[in-house]
């Protein structure tokens, strides 16, 4: 078996609320819109190459509940490789949104289940590339080296500071984290910076800034790419689906300023739509999207 990406780490079930404001204290509030869907970074990151073009495999756990069973049947509907998911009794994490007309977001995630053993899922596949969220810390630390091993390239979604992602951060040949990450890395809010010294250790890095882009260094060049201007209604997951993109760029050998840019595209199209899982861009929109950006 060949892959383009294969991604390992976090699935989730996500219940998103589309409502009018963010309850206050002890208030209720009524949601206009509910949709049901999987979630999770690395899951996301898979059906964002999937619906791009490229062959996709997810790595991490299921449960044998409802929420597992509904969210493995998408993987399949997606045309995904799911031999390597790890199915137990402990519940499918599961994600409350309550999402604004603004597209501003809030997140509620409960996971009771334990990460896998370093030794839980056995993966014996040819990858272009990896691509790590680092909820599954024990697994990704022994599968680094067999990816290394076979040239395959590796990739970071730093979402946030934990301990997967503190072990992962300068293991790998892409490093891209969110502002919330670098903020929490450095110790207060200054992306520049935490560039800098995060391009210390990593020869290409890049910080995702939401509406102000992206800033990026890479073998002692550095610069930024504004943020495409969308209608932002629901910014859940967009950072899921920048990584998938990047990653699925970087297999098909895109260069590095490419990738970037084809990833900023798609997470932008990704925030016009209720929902991480339903915003995910097809390959076509994408490149319809980049045409008109262009004329």
């Amino acid at each position: 078996m060949r892959l383009e990406v294969i991604c390992i780490g976090h699935a989730s079930y996500d219940l998103v609320f589309q409502v009018d404001h963010h309850p206050e204290p002890d208030e209720k509030c009524v949601a206009s819109n509910l949709i049901a869907c999987g979630g999770g970074p690395a899951a996301n990151a898979a059906v964002t190459v999937a619906r791009l073009g490229g062959k996709a495999a997810f790595v991490g756990y299921l449960g044998r509940d409802l929420y597992g069973e509904a969210h493995l049947a998408e993987l399949i509907r997606e045309g995904l490789e799911t031999k390597f998911i790890c199915r137990g009794e402990s519940p499918t994490p599961l994600s409350v949104v309550l999402v604004k007309p603004d597209g501003k977001r809030s997140l509620v995630n409960y996971r009771v289940t334990s990460p896998l053993a370093a030794d839980a899922v056995e993966v014996d596949v040819l990858a272009k590339v990896a691509l790590f969220d680092g909820h599954e810390p024990e697994l990704s630390l022994r599968l680094l080296p067999y990816f290394h091993s076979c040239g395959t390239a590796t990739v970071l979604d730093a979402g946030s500071l934990h301990a997967g992602t503190q072990e992962l951060m300068f293991k790998v040949d892409y490093l891209i984290a969110s502002r919330k990450f670098a903020a929490q890395w450095l110790g207060r809010d200054d992306p520049p910076e935490a560039l800098s010294a995060l391009a210390e250790k990593s020869r290409a890095c890049a910080i995702t800034l939401g509406e102000e882009g992206v800033i990026w260094q890479r073998d002692g060049e550095r610069g930024a790419l504004a943020a495409f201007p969308v209608q932002a209604v629901d910014t859940t997951g967009a950072g899921d689906i920048f990584h998938g993109a990047f990653a699925l760029a970087i297999a098909w050998e895109f260069s590095w300023l490419e990738a970037l840019r084809f990833a900023s595209a798609a997470a932008a199209l990704g925030c016009t739509k209720l929902g991480a899982r339903p915003g995910i861009p097809y390959r076509a929109e994408v490149e319809a999207f980049l045409a008109s950006c262009s004329l």
